[in-house]
């Protein structure tokens, strides 16, 4: 029966070659470290069942994962030179107009930001929106229109406020 040091040992042995494999299946050094640790934990869980030689079983362990990366490739990130969105230059900036958001939308009735939420962060439609709230569709647009309408004046005169105090 094999056991943690038997296991061990078979790592330390035989990693560099089982890595080199790896490394000839999927042509990537770090997709090669990867496969070799899945397959070296797979085998590790069937370990105290393998007999005699356990080079097949570790070698179809590999062979078998690196098929199933394969076929769920099309899945996997791809990188690109270009990012598609840019991160913010300091994450402070970026709470700082969550914060106000927050503010802004807490100042409100209950139901007009119950309808901005889940119109604009739920990105539901009208009809579920008034399902959802027990009322019409037409009361829905117009308590979003309401809400929409104090946000506008109330952060025009937070702006005005900003500049008094800066001049």
């Amino acid at each position: 029966m094999r056991d943690r040091a038997d296991f061990e040992g078979y790592v330390a042995q035989r990693s560099a070659r089982l890595l080199r494999t790896a490394y000839l299946l999927c042509r990537d050094w770090g997709q090669a470290e990867d496969l070799t640790q899945t397959a070296l934990a797979k085998a590790w869980l069937a370990w105290r069942r393998v007999r005699d030689d356990p080079d097949p079983y570790v070698y179809r362990i590999l062979a078998n994962t690196h098929a199933s990366w394969w076929r769920r490739r099309w899945r996997s990130e791809v990188p690109t030179a270009i990012l598609p969105e840019t991160a913010l230059e300091d994450p402070a900036d970026g709470f700082g107009v969550r914060e106000e958001l927050r503010t802004a939308l807490a100042a409100l009735p209950a139901k007009q930001r119950a309808v901005l939420v889940l119109r604009y962060y739920a990105d539901l439609p009208d009809g579920q929106i008034a399902e959802i709230l027990g009322c019409s569709a037409i009361t829905v647009r117009s308590q979003a229109a309401r809400a929409l309408a104090k946000l506008r004046v109330d952060s025009a005169a937070r702006a005005a406020a900003t500049l008094g105090e800066l001049t």
